[in-house]
């Protein structure tokens, strides 16, 4: 899948003999991750071609005269899509010389040498758990750690995931971006002091059917259990007054089992919920509520007239969308992301827009929704191969309902027919055509 890579900025230096070049912003989910030339970014992407010739998409051409300013930003955009292109493939982003480049070039740009260092990892409880790591370390690496540490077991790891977590001052909790697996945390946990983020470890899937997969083991159980009751306090998951009572009684019993089956049933369980953002359905000037998981983006819209809706988005329903950066409204404001979406509704195709800085949180979620369908779709499909006689595997073919079901999962993915304003964009859109 693509990752959310692009290039915030580019800044003219001029090198000690006199020469001029480029720095460019690289940033991942809207974080700086680190500043490149792009001589740099030439020759890893000679490494890579080593490696993986033709599999790695074309780069941009070197110019042999000076750039214009027109010359410049085209380069900047495809150096942006070059980035986004090379993380489709997953044996390009989990070679030691995909890791290699994004650890040194952290590093370099935060002047963060390679050095033992403590790390604390939180729970939703509020707990932590302190490890000695190298400075160096990548999120996978950590994971890995932290999961040995709590006696989680070795095939579970991949239902969590690392997410930086930031407390606000008035109790609130945000959710702000997922840790890829080969970004260095403490390097970035430096680089975000200003945002008073913490590393926390959560699960990371958006089916809540898949916690039944989780059961065997004390350590998972655990996870799901501090989570949920954390989800239950802050009011993420509604359950009734009948609910909750049963769901306090089974805490005090210590039962946790019993009450994650239960907790399972509830509204929005498992889904990871956005800050209030703006939104421009079903009219301009509304506020939202975000929950998102279990197929669907669930919104309690209140109106310009302060009437409250809630809206289901249909993850089924959905085309295609894009995230884009637009420009502060005013000086020293923190600049406004926007994630738009073609939506399916009564038969007629319409964009809907959310204004939220979790923007890039919420394509991540769309796409592990898709993923989790098409391995469930694929899963689907081989065990009715495996179940279907031979003579029929040989003759019969799959009937029309049979393909919808394996490919209903996302409806094709075009470029899109309508484009925002143009001169709105501080740098290029990121469009999730293909995954």
């Amino acid at each position: 899948m693509k990752l959310h890579f692009s290039i915030a900025a580019a800044e003219e230096l001029r090198e000690r003999r006199g020469g001029r070049y480029m720095l460019y912003s690289v940033c991942l989910e809207g974080f700086l991750l680190g500043k490149a030339r792009y001589s740099q970014l030439r020759r890893w992407d000679a490494q890579l071609r080593q490696l993986f010739g033709s599999t790695v998409p074309a780069f941009p051409p070197k110019f042999y005269l000076a750039m214009t300013k027109s010359m410049a930003d085209e380069r900047r955009s495809q150096l942006e899509q070059y980035l986004q292109n090379v993380t489709l493939d997953s044996n390009i982003t989990n070679s030691d010389v995909f890791i290699g480049f994004f650890r040194k070039l952290q590093q370099d740009t935060f002047k963060i040498e390679t050095q033992r260092a403590s790390l604390d990892v939180y729970f939703a409880d509020g707990s932590n758990i302190r490890l000695d790591i190298q400075t160096s370390d990548t999120a996978e690496r950590i994971l890995e750690v932290t999961s040995y540490k709590m006696g989680l077991s070795r095939e579970l790891i991949g239902y969590f995931s690392l997410f930086f977590i930031q407390d606000h001052s008035d109790g609130a909790l945000s959710v702000v971006k997922k840790v890829a697996e080969f970004e260095l945390p403490y390097v970035s946990l430096q680089s975000m002091k200003e945002l008073h983020c913490k590393l926390g470890i959560r699960k990371w899937y958006m089916d809540p059917s898949l916690d039944t997969l989780l059961m065997d083991c004390r350590a998972s159980i655990n996870l799901l259990y501090i989570q949920a009751i954390q989800e239950i306090e802050r009011n993420w998951v509604k359950p009734t007054e009948r609910e909750m009572q049963e769901l306090e009684f089974l805490q005090k019993t210590a039962d946790k089992v019993k009450f994650l089956k239960l907790v399972r049933e509830l509204q929005f369980y498992g889904y990871i919920r956005l800050d209030p953002c703006l939104c421009d359905y079903p009219e301009a000037g509304c506020s939202a509520d975000i929950y998102v998981g279990n197929n669907e983006i669930n919104c309690c819209i209140k109106l310009p007239t302060n009437q409250t809706k809630e809206v289901s988005f249909k993850i089924n329903r959905l085309r295609c969308w894009q995230v884009t950066f637009l420009g502060a409204e005013k000086d020293g404001e923190e600049e406004t992301l926007e994630l738009r979406f073609e939506y399916r509704d009564s038969d007629k195709w319409q964009w809907i827009i959310f204004y939220t800085k979790q923007a890039f949180l919420l394509s991540s979620c769309l796409k592990k929704i898709i993923s989790e369908q098409m391995m469930k779709a694929s899963k689907e499909s081989q065990e009715m191969e495996v179940k279907m006689p031979e003579s029929t595997k040989n003759n019969k073919k799959p009937s029309s309902q049979q393909k919808q079901v394996v490919h209903s999962s996302f409806i094709s993915r075009r470029r899109f027919l309508v484009q925002p304003n143009e001169e709105d964009y501080v740098f290029e859109k990121i469009r999730e055509e293909d995954l």
